[in-house]
């Protein structure tokens, strides 16, 4: 689901020229883009950089970029989008966020947690610029850094509550891309609604890569081979958060004929994953989008959101997907589930319970 659509270069204005290009690391080729809303400039320029796999991952890095798009096509902003490479350097990151600060952008928006301390080594050196970062905040980062933050654990749990009511096994799946504290709540979320509705059930865990090593969010085939193995002890409902790893597990689970669960966007309407769209179940919808576009805005509208702002269940920040109707049967449950934890008598865990 982060699989990578490889962006025409784009030159881009004012000073980042040449020199500039390659240090933002962008995609493997070093591209870039840069490009005015329709609705015509409004004078503010944000710059956007993105986690492995970039825009056309079909979940996180898209979630974003739909907030961009719409941001500059309802607020008139210019945009310049810049993407990580697998294995790169915390220097990279730094040079990538400097290079669109260089050129002028502000603010500057971060798209993941390995940004946390390169944003804030940049926004101390640039007191007069604005960065939020997603998915991530620190106790000493910069005023000028705002925090975009998702109850996680949340909507994870009502996919816990889908898989456990569909499963024929009694025995499901999850899927890490990268052991972090950010993918633990997605596993402690599923686990938890899980084991609410079926408290014996089988949760089988797997974590593709651990940090430094972040390539578990793009390696398809990891995800496929951590699928067929999860598939193979009798799981029949796989939940992956692993960025487009996350496809290669869709694969092999729709090729077993079980159930997938997406994540971050709507993946059964993802028009690179349509052919497996039959067997996703549903999706974890991580609204970044939402928190892009309202973090633009208020920008734009000299009232910037700043310190944490968490998107949470109540705030529509998490939600499941209803593409295919394959949960209408368990609605009422789920919406028993939802207003469980909106209303605070189910206290979601943020780690796995031991």
């Amino acid at each position: 689901m982060r699989r990578s659509l490889k962006l025409a270069a784009v030159m881009l204005s004012g000073s980042l020229g040449i020199a500039s290009l390659a240090a933002c690391g962008a995609k493997s080729t070093d591209s870039t883009s840069a490009s005015a809303g329709a609705s015509g400039s409004s004078g503010i320029k944000v710059g956007m950089a993105y986690d492995i796999g970039g825009r056309g991952d079909q979940s996180f890095n898209d979630s974003a970029a739909r907030g961009l798009d719409k941001a500059k096509a309802d607020l008139g902003v210019q945009v310049n989008e810049a993407e990580a490479k697998t294995g790169e350097a915390e220097a990279d990151k730094e040079a990538r966020l400097k290079s669109l600060v260089t050129a002028g952008y502000n603010p500057v928006i971060a798209v993941g947690f390995v940004y946390q301390d390169a944003v804030n080594k940049v926004a101390k050196d640039n007191p007069n610029v604005k960065f939020a970062i997603i998915d991530s905040a620190s106790a000493d980062q910069p005023a000028n850094v705002t925090s975009l933050t998702f109850s996680e654990q949340e909507g994870s749990y009502l996919a816990g509550v889908a898989a456990a009511s569909k499963s024929k096994t009694h025995h499901i799946g999850f899927i890490g891309g990268v052991q972090s504290e950010l993918i633990k709540k997605f596993e402690a979320g599923y686990t938890a609604g899980a084991k609410f509705v079926d408290p014996n059930i089988v949760v089988e865990v797997t974590y593709l890569t651990t940090p430094p090593d972040f390539s578990g969010f793009n390696d398809p085939g990891k995800g496929k081979e951590a699928a067929q193995g999860q598939l193979d002890k009798g799981a029949d409902v796989i939940y992956a958060a692993a960025g487009s790893s996350g496809s290669g597990a869709i694969e092999a689970v729709s090729t077993a004929g079980k159930w997938a669960i997406g994540v971050d966007s709507d993946q059964a309407a993802q028009p690179a994953l349509a052919k497996y769209k039959d067997h996703i179940l549903t999706s974890m919808v991580k609204n970044v989008d939402t928190a892009v576009y309202a973090y633009i805005k208020s920008v734009k509208d000299g009232n910037a959101i700043t310190g944490v702002k968490n998107f949470d269940l109540a705030a529509q920040g998490v939600s499941l997907a209803t593409t295919g109707n394959h949960i209408d049967d368990i609605k009422a449950k789920l919406a028993d589930a939802e207003k469980a934890i909106t209303s605070g008598a189910t206290k979601v865990p943020t780690a796995p319970q031991s």
